[in-house]
């Protein structure tokens, strides 16, 4: 039996934080039911996006007179327990996801990434005069994942709430666009054969440039069964390149830090989360574990992306977003172009280059 002196600290600990991951949780669970509704399932607005939007309204209006006792818990559930659901996001992916779309659709992936993340700096900072974070985190959100990669590329830049959020609004507003847009330009490639008639090269498209998994889905179900799962693993294998381009990302600034200051060793703020995300990622491939375990996981995953998402909504107030003006909403415009056109473009010549190989 521990001694009081040991157990005080712990339940204390505990009962700080106990009111803010209460609250978090709460939110997280109504976002989840909301998420199921069919009209937000056909929109392809997740929970994730539901917690968020909960978050905000909440952390408008009553929540400034809870806050000094659930403060703590909810940072707790912004920042730890996203670190955890970023890692369980691990088992939703596999490395046999990888050889599905083979190595045209791994070169798809990369190229939209670097391309979209690229262009996010160039016109963000040099056109837009936006602060180094903003354009980075809509980068990421637009390049990789859509909220996930904002989320998870937060504790890499130490970015502002404010921040994220802008940028996490953004892939909400043009994510759900691509819902309806997709549809409309496979019909009309249909006519065009730009990326071929097949539906399954549809998806890959879909897959390599649309934001959010649940925006994925919703999209190439519009289509059929075979675009959506061709786009699902396009997706997938897009995910799978968080981890490399977190690592990228934080060697970048430290080096960037360390040119700056004419220090002679840089602050290299390692991911570890990622090293771990991509150690999950093998284990889940080898198939050791149940389906219902991986069920249940994946389950347990949504729910902690869900606090994290809720707690960051608390924390941020509309005067931020406010502040952050009509120039992230141009830059995320500008760029979701790209990722129609250039990524059209992208899919293409690779295509093309692979069937000539």
């Amino acid at each position: 039996m521990p001694s009081p002196s040991l157990a005080h600290p712990w339940s204390q600990r505990t009962g700080t934080l106990l009111p803010g991951l209460l609250l978090s949780a709460l939110l997280a669970w109504a976002a989840i039911e909301l998420g199921k509704l069919p009209w937000l399932v056909r929109h392809g607005l997740s929970a994730l996006t539901v917690a968020i939007l909960l978050g905000i309204i909440l952390g408008n209006t009553i929540y400034t007179r809870w806050a000094p006792a659930c403060g703590a818990g909810v940072q707790f559930s912004r920042q730890a327990l996203l670190r955890l659901g970023i890692v369980l996001y691990g088992f939703k992916l596999t490395f046999q996801d990888v050889g599905q779309v083979g190595l045209a659709g791994i070169a798809i992936d990369a190229l939209v990434l670097v391309s979209t993340f690229a262009l996010a700096m160039l016109l963000g900072i040099k056109v837009f005069r936006l602060d180094r974070d903003s354009a980075m985190l809509i980068g990421a959100g637009s390049s990789i994942c859509g909220a996930a990669a904002v989320m998870a590329t937060e504790p890499v830049l130490r970015a502002r709430g404010e921040d994220v959020t802008v940028a996490v609004a953004t892939v909400v507003v043009f994510g759900t666009l691509s819902i309806f847009l997709y549809p409309m330009l496979y019909q009309l490639n249909l006519g065009w054969h730009l990326l071929g008639t097949a539906p399954a090269a549809f998806g890959v498209y879909i897959g390599s440039t649309v934001h959010e998994v649940a925006q994925v889905v919703a999209a190439g179900k519009a289509i059929g069964q075979d675009a959506a799962n061709a786009a699902v693993i396009a997706k997938m294998v897009r995910v799978m390149m968080l981890a490399p381009f977190l690592l990228t990302l934080s060697a970048l600034l430290a080096r960037g830090k360390n040119a700056h200051s004419g220090a002679a060793r840089a602050g290299l703020a390692i991911p570890w989360f990622a090293f771990v995300f991509v150690a999950v990622v093998a284990f889940n491939s080898l198939g050791l574990l149940p389906a219902a375990l991986v069920t249940a996981v994946n389950g347990l995953d949504t729910v902690l992306l869900a606090m994290a998402m809720a707690a960051l909504g608390l924390t941020t107030h509309w005067s931020a977003i406010r502040r952050a003006g009509c120039k992230p909403l141009l830059l995320a415009g500008l760029l979701f172009c790209w990722l129609v056109a250039g990524g059209a473009l992208i899919n293409r010549t690779v295509t093309m280059l692979a069937a000539m190989a």
